[in-house]
């Protein structure tokens, strides 16, 4: 099946067959691409500050512009694919995301490189709700939960391999050609998208689009994050950084206000209705501030308090890269035939206990007995819960509305991250030039991997409580108007 055809609930694409590989290929590189960014500049940070001349504030710049434009376009992201064509928003944010990545590579200051940085998360916005409401909305509702699980894994694999990737270019060549990989990745994606992937038919609106709330929720949480990372340098109580709190705080307010009584919101509100979806969404918030926090601090510990090679780092990681392939589609697939709670609630567990094994790093940073257990227990966790959290929340939402909860889901998870990055170095004492000196850096790590196991003990509490499994006496989904992925209580019955 391919070009603009129409696919219906009764006869999407089956998961193993040729065009259902064909569909997830795509998908997968598309989504893929902008998580092997996030992971290879992460390895990169510590080169850049070098080449730069900038501190932690700098460095938090460069990970959270891109992170602010992506959380704050993602609900529009998703609207827009479900109002003019996932295929069609997948295929112009894959394009724009490698145009901005050229940008990124050939940026002369840091400035240049924080702005090419933010075109670069519009882009992501555009793609990576595509990619998920591409799955969503073209395979037949039996194998969704099978797609999307390979869909993580394997999106897992391209986050995971990227900071070996990363470390071999960097030191191979230079810092600049983790943006340059990205170009070949987006022109595969589009011609396999153009070729292969079907265009499901969409509702075309006369309604205008949500560009209030759009705006409202981007520079909300542009002011948020300005006066944290600006804070802890400049002062609490110095009046840019009061100013942009606040700010940011009222702009928030009036993005829900609107939203609320918006004609054609962005964000309906009334999709929270569903315990599940928003239960979902909570414990991915509170798991992915762990997980971006945590993951934005390792690599420049590992190169810059225990001497490890830009390389040496990213190998440091890849054991994630084994455990997210094996275990991940796996996964997906115990959820779907046992329910997703015990998965929900057992993997923030395990991921912070990983995170706490961190602690055991010093000076010496031997690999095989202070960072490989961490990362064995760590990529465990994460393969346990990545792709249950995402099947739940997805699944508690009409299907008309994938891309909406897509995006939201997605925008959770950014920024919580973003919040994360800016907050976490400033609570655990790592400000100013801190990550230059190797026993401060350390001592700040170490509160922060236990802040970050915490939140996701948290986590996995808040699943335990919230998370339920469909009734194995229920009907199938086919069985209601409004279905869901998994086998999950649906958003609303009619």
């Amino acid at each position: 099946m391919t070009g603009e055809g129409a696919v219906g609930e009764s006869e999407g694409i089956r998961y193993a067959t040729g065009p259902g590989r064909w569909v997830l290929t795509a998908t997968v590189l598309g989504s893929g691409m902008a998580g092997l960014d996030a992971t290879v500049v992460n390895v990169a940070l510590p080169t850049i500050g070098r080449e730069y001349d900038v501190g932690v504030a700098g460095l938090q710049w460069v990970v959270n512009a891109y992170t602010l434009t992506l959380a704050g376009l993602l609900l529009l992201g998703g609207t827009l694919g479900d109002r003019y064509g996932r295929r069609r928003l997948f295929i112009l944010g894959t394009v724009w995301f490698a145009l901005a990545s050229l940008a990124c590579a050939l940026a002369p200051n840091a400035i240049t490189l924080i702005f090419a940085r933010g075109l670069q998360g519009i882009g992501g916005a555009l793609l990576t709700p595509g990619s998920l409401a591409i799955l969503q909305s073209v395979f037949v509702s039996a194998d969704r939960s099978k797609a999307i699980g390979a869909w993580s894994g394997l999106g897992g694999v391209a986050s995971a391999i990227g900071p070996f990737l990363g470390g071999w270019l960097i030191e191979a060549v230079s810092w600049r050609l983790i943006f340059l990989i990205n170009l070949p990745l987006a022109a595969a994606a589009v011609l396999i998208a153009i070729r292969h992937v079907p265009q499901p038919p969409v509702q075309r609106s006369r309604q205008r689009l949500d560009i209030v709330g759009a705006l409202s929720i981007t520079a909300g949480l542009i002011g948020v994050t300005y006066g944290l990372i600006s804070g802890p340098n400049d002062g609490w109580l110095s009046p840019l950084v009061v100013l942009s709190l606040g700010a940011g705080v009222a702009l928030l307010v009036v993005f829900l206000v609107w939203e609320r009584h918006a004609t054609n919101p962005m964000l309906p509100l009334g999709i929270f209705r569903s315990v599940q979806f928003s239960a979902a969404n909570a414990v991915t918030f509170v798991v992915y501030a762990a997980l971006g926090g945590g993951l934005f601090l390792l690599p420049i510990v590992l190169q810059q308090a225990v001497g490890y090679s830009p390389l040496f780092a990213g190998v440091a990681l890849l054991p994630i890269t084994v455990i997210m392939l094996a275990l991940s589609g796996r996964s997906g697939a115990l959820a779907d035939r046992i329910g997703p709670r015990l998965q929900m609630s057992l993997g923030p567990i395990v991921i912070a206990a990983g995170l706490a094994l961190l602690v055991r790093i010093d000076g010496s940073g031997d690999y095989l007995t202070q960072v490989l257990p961490a990362i064995l227990v760590f990529g465990l966790g994460l393969a346990i819960n990545v792709a249950p959290l995402t099947s739940t929340a997805l699944a508690a939402a009409p299907a008309e509305h994938a891309g909406i909860a897509s995006g939201v889901n997605n925008g959770v998870a950014r920024t919580a991250g973003l919040l994360a990055v800016a907050v976490l170095p400033v609570a655990a004492g790592i400000t100013g030039d801190a990550y230059l000196h190797p026993s401060a850096l350390l001592e700040g790590f170490r509160s922060a991997v236990l802040i970050a196991a915490g939140l996701c003990v948290a986590g996995g509490v808040l699943a335990a409580i919230t998370i339920r499994n469909p009734s194995r006496g229920a009907p199938g989904p086919a069985s209601h108007e409004l279905h869901c992925a998994l086998e999950a209580p649906p958003l609303r019955r009619r």
